[in-house]
Formats: structure tokens, C-alpha cells, sequence
């Protein structure tokens, strides 16, 4: 066998191999580091004599212990997951639409989301499970709608379709969302608490609650990822090798939205992962969704755990939104990104 047919496999092992190290360090110090510092070896010390099936004793305080496993690592593992499915939903969502710029919040996720736990806080209902059920329904429901009216037309749900339809239901959504913010003002704070992301009460009842929809996300996801790679030359051409691009589309878009959904229920907005995540691992790895799906997830994951770890330490004892972080550091990516695309098509 020749080594370009060994290409796509020799081009995942070495940066996914690389993106686990990173995310493993990174939630290892993510876990860490706080007001109590904690060493590494107490940590991993006392996730090993959390794990029921291994009979591992630690010498780690107890309060310590307490922590690492009740307040920090549930944290942690919560943001790696929301991280993770940002960054493979964005990627998703750019293969399909064909637009490297896309990220999950186009086809009205945010909008959607955002709806949902508006119409939550104002309606007395902003804690417990409803919350995040109400943000996860808004989420789902406005993507089908996005997808009812792409094909409203009667003609197939296209890339292009898909992306227009979604600005004009979050421009809707998001309308209501601000009339309803105008008529309870004294909300107002709580629901841009939640707006700008954050996970200073993640427990781990939220990723047991988030983990089942990020799996089966995940799994459809990184089963098409080969079929990102046609899609991404045309429906036609994606036709001709006997792929159905309308029905792959819907399971994409689908299998993202549903991850997306799930995971800003317990997050709140936050946005950019979604877009600089697929970027840096085109930018360093390759452009094959083969390639790029499978170690977004990672790298996303480990992004939104440092940025998580900077958002809760820059100006401790109080915390930054994780959103604003994201943003700081994705606003002036997405503008670089933005000028290379412009300069490589002669425009600057």
C-alpha cells in the first residue's frame, strides 16, 4: 500500500495524539488550580479512589478530596463536554452549509436556546431541570423550523437555503426574546447571567444529564465524517458517488443540533468555539473533515476548559462569563481568519 493511501490515518494519529495530551493536561490543571491549589498527584490520586471498580486508596485530605471530585472536576468534565460538542457541531455545520465561517449558533440554535430560558426565568421557572429543558427545546425547535422553511419552496433543503432561512428565525426568536426582556426587567440580570455562559454550578447531575445527547451526537457525527468530505464539493458531485445529499444533510444537521442543543441547556451562549476550534485544526492538521471532526472535539474540549480556568481565576474571587472570554480570544481570530480568506481572493 502506498503512503498516500496511509495518508488519512497517518494525518489523525498525530494530531489527535496531540490534542488528547493537551486536553488531558488541561483538565488536570483546570483541576488544580483554584482559591485551594491542589496538587496533580492529589488529584489524579483521588479521581483514582472515586473509580468503583479500582480498590485505590489515597492519602489526599478529605476536604481536599471533597474539592477535586464534588465542585472542580464535575467543572471540568461538564466544560470539556460543552466544549467538545461546540466544536463539532461548528464543524459540522460548515461542512454542510459549505461556509468555513459557519458555527452551531447559525441555523438558530442560540436564538432558540436563548427564547427558551428567557420565557423560563420570566415565567417564575429559572431553577432546577426546567431551565435547561426549556433552553434545549427552544434550541430544537428552532432549527426545524429553520429547516421547515428552507424547504418551504418545495425544492431541496440546500446549503444556501439552510443559512438564510436560519438568519431570518434568529432574527425572529431573538426579537421576541428582547420584547420579552423589555416587559421584566427585574430578569433581566439572570438571563444575561445565563446569556454570557457560564458553569460555576455545574454539578454532576448536568453531565449526566448532557452525556447521553452528546454520545449519540458524537457517534452520527464522526460516522459522517466522510461524508462531509463529499458533501463539501457539491450536492451534485456528492449524487454521482452515490450519496444522497439531502438526507445526509438532515442527519448532520440533526445529530449537531442535538448536541448543540444539549449542551448550551447547561451552558448558556457561548460563542466563537465553534468557529476557531475548526479553523486552528485546518490551519495545523488538515481540511479533511476526517481529520478536522474528530480533533475539533478534542481541542474544543480542552479550549473551553482553559478558558473556563481563565475565566474563573483571572479576577478571583469573582468570575468572568466564560462567554466573554471566548470572545476576547475569538473576535480577533475570526477577524484574521476573515482578512486571509479576503487577501488569498485578491480583494486586500
Amino acid at each position: 500500500m502506498s503512503a498516500r493511501a496511509k495518508s488519512p490515518t497517518g494525518a489523525l494519529r498525530l494530531p489527535l495524539t496531540v490534542s488528547v495530551v493537551v486536553l488531558v493536561g488541561a483538565m488536570l490543571l483546570a483541576t488544580a488550580v483554584g482559591p485551594v491549589n491542589i496538587s496533580v498527584g492529589d488529584v489524579v490520586g483521588t479521581i483514582l479512589a472515586h473509580l468503583s471498580f479500582l480498590d485505590f486508596h489515597t492519602s489526599t485530605p478529605p476536604v481536599d478530596q471533597a474539592i477535586v471530585w464534588q465542585l472542580r472536576l464535575p467543572r471540568v468534565v461538564l466544560a470539556a463536554l460543552v466544549g467538545a460538542m461546540l466544536a463539532a457541531g461548528g464543524t459540522s455545520y460548515q461542512g454542510v452549509l459549505r461556509n468555513s465561517l459557519a458555527d452551531p449558533f447559525l441555523l438558530g440554535v442560540a436564538a432558540g436556546a436563548g427564547l427558551g430560558a428567557t420565557v423560563a426565568i420570566v415565567t417564575g421557572h429559572g431553577g432546577g431541570i426546567v431551565l435547561p429543558a426549556s433552553a434545549f427545546v427552544g434550541a430544537v425547535l428552532a432549527v426545524g423550523l429553520t429547516y421547515l422553511v428552507a424547504t418551504s419552496g418545495g425544492g431541496p433543503a440546500t446549503g444556501y437555503a439552510i443559512l438564510l432561512a436560519g438568519v431570518a428565525i434568529a432574527a425572529m426568536l431573538t426579537a421576541v426574546q428582547t420584547y420579552l426582556q423589555q416587559r421584566h426587567t427585574e430578569e433581566i440580570r439572570q438571563i444575561y447571567n445565563w446569556i454570557l455562559g457560564s458553569f460555576s454550578v455545574a454539578s454532576w447531575s448536568d453531565v449526566r444529564l448532557v452525556l447521553p445527547y452528546v454520545v449519540v451526537s458524537a457517534v452520527v457525527l464522526l460516522a459522517h465524517r466522510r461524508v462531509l468530505d463529499v458533501l463539501r464539493v457539491g450536492g451534485e458531485e456528492a449524487g454521482a458517488l452515490g450519496i444522497h445529499p439531502e438526507r445526509s444533510r438532515l442527519i448532520i444537521v440533526a445529530a449537531a443540533t442535538l448536541g448543540t442543543a444539549a449542551a448550551v441547556s447547561v451552558s448558556g451562549l457561548i460563542g466563537f468555539v465553534g468557529i476557531i476550534v475548526p479553523h486552528a485544526v485546518r490551519l495545523a492538521a488538515s481540511a479533511s473533515y476526517r481529520v478536522v471532526l474528530p480533533v475539533s472535539m478534542v481541542c474544543g474540549a480542552a479550549f473551553l476548559v482553559l478558558a473556563d480556568l481563565v475565566a474563573r481565576t483571572i479576577q478571583a474571587p469573582t468570575e468572568l462569563p466564560v462567554g466573554v472570554v471566548t470572545a476576547v480570544t475569538g473576535a480577533p481570530f475570526f477577524l484574521l481568519v476573515l482578512r486571509s480568506r479576503r487577501t488569498r481572493h485578491g480583494v486586500l
